[in-house]
């Protein structure tokens, strides 16, 4: 299945620009006032501007993704532009910039979280980067703020003799597994001990025994070596440490062979609200669908403000036992399952009941 050309966030449409956005797109790369901090790297004519254009669309032709031209869902405004191209077949390049009127809205973060995580799900398997100069600390921020990490520096072709290198902001990597070897062991139990004395619904409830979760994550490993469970670990890009991990199992019997349960979903609990939550997600969906399969369910604990999470990233509520958990006494929460669909296709409840 194609990626989408179309993403939708809260508050954003980014789609693919054309030819009549030239308009927006020359005021966009032509106001100083976004270029604060490397007048030089603004397009130094209008027609420069519209050649950047030109550029982007060849490369939505040749590559069938590019930068998208952000709006306002409200208004139909445009506010932006963010996306990704290919830079040398190496890697995909984070860029985006908004409008001076639409500076200090938080849209720059939500563009760019938007921008990776889609890089992550759909787009070829090369290293997400953004080049930042660190002098401009908005979009140190915001890179940051996406899920990306310091790996480097490089020096830009537009680059001053004076001027210092850009910082190489990188995603982390997402790769499945069905095996942990002994080290990858501890480091999964450590991040599971971790997030559920954070509060992360694992399974658990805060204060349960190390004993009690290696024995948790033991049952899992058999599984994996059973062929009916998937890891799919996500590592830094700057120095290789586990940051999350979520479990694929199996369904059922033949009946459900296209269907997967997401299980034990969890992300360095230290870097909560930098989006590595829906970088794990992108990269499970990526793991499920390149196996061929269609549908991908799990379970949500009622209490936890979760739901609104998982339908950012696509699920939707489809069953739910009330009362169905038992954290504590006086205290029952619901059991909701939620449900994507990863082929394109809407959940629809069966007409024949």
């Amino acid at each position: 299945m194609p990626s989408p050309s179309v993403v939708e966030t809260s508050r954003l449409t980014l789609r693919p620009p054309t030819s009549g956005d030239r308009d927006a797109w020359v005021r966009l790369h032509r106001d100083p006032r976004t270029y604060w901090h490397a007048p030089h790297a603004m397009s130094q004519s209008d027609d420069d501007a519209a050649d950047f254009l030109d550029r982007t669309l060849a490369h939505w032709d040749e590559h069938g993704f590019g930068f998208w031209l952000a709006q306002d869902r409200g208004t139909g405004d445009v506010v932006g532009v963010c996306g990704l191209k290919v830079i040398e077949d190496a890697f995909l390049n984070l860029y985006y910039r908004l409008t001076h009127d639409s500076l200090g809205r938080g849209l720059g973060r939500e563009m760019s979280r938007a921008s990776v995580a889609h890089a992550v799900e759909w787009l070829p398997r090369l290293p997400v980067r953004a080049l930042v100069k660190e002098v401009n600390t908005p979009s140190v921020a915001t890179a940051l703020g996406t899920g990306l990490e310091r790996a480097g520096t490089r020096v830009l072709h537009d680059d001053l003799p004076d001027e210092p290198p850009s910082t190489v902001f990188e995603a982390p990597s997402i790769e499945a597994a069905t095996t942990f070897d002994a080290g990858t062991h501890e480091e999964v139990l450590d991040l599971w001990v971790r997030t559920n004395e954070a509060g992360g619904a694992v399974g658990f409830l805060p204060g349960a025994p190390r004993a009690r979760v290696e024995a948790a994550l033991n049952a899992s490993e058999e599984r994996m070596a059973e062929g009916s469970r998937v890891a799919v670990v996500q590592r830094s890009a700057a120095d290789g440490r586990l940051l999350g991990l979520a479990f694929l199992a199996d369904a059922g019997g033949r009946l459900q062979a296209h269907e997967r349960w997401v299980y034990t979903v969890m992300t360095e609990p230290e870097r909560r609200g930098q989006n590595l939550g829906r970088l794990l997600m992108a990269g499970t969906h990526r793991v499920a669908r390149e196996a061929d399969i269609e549908i991908l369910t799990l379970g949500v604990r009622s209490g936890m403000g979760t739901t609104a999470f998982y339908e950012a990233c696509g699920y939707r509520e489809s069953g739910r036992i009330l009362g169905g958990i038992r954290v504590g006494d006086g205290d029952d929460r619901d059991n909701i399952t939620m449900t994507r669909r990863l082929d394109g296709r809407t959940l629809i409840p069966d007409a024949r009941g």
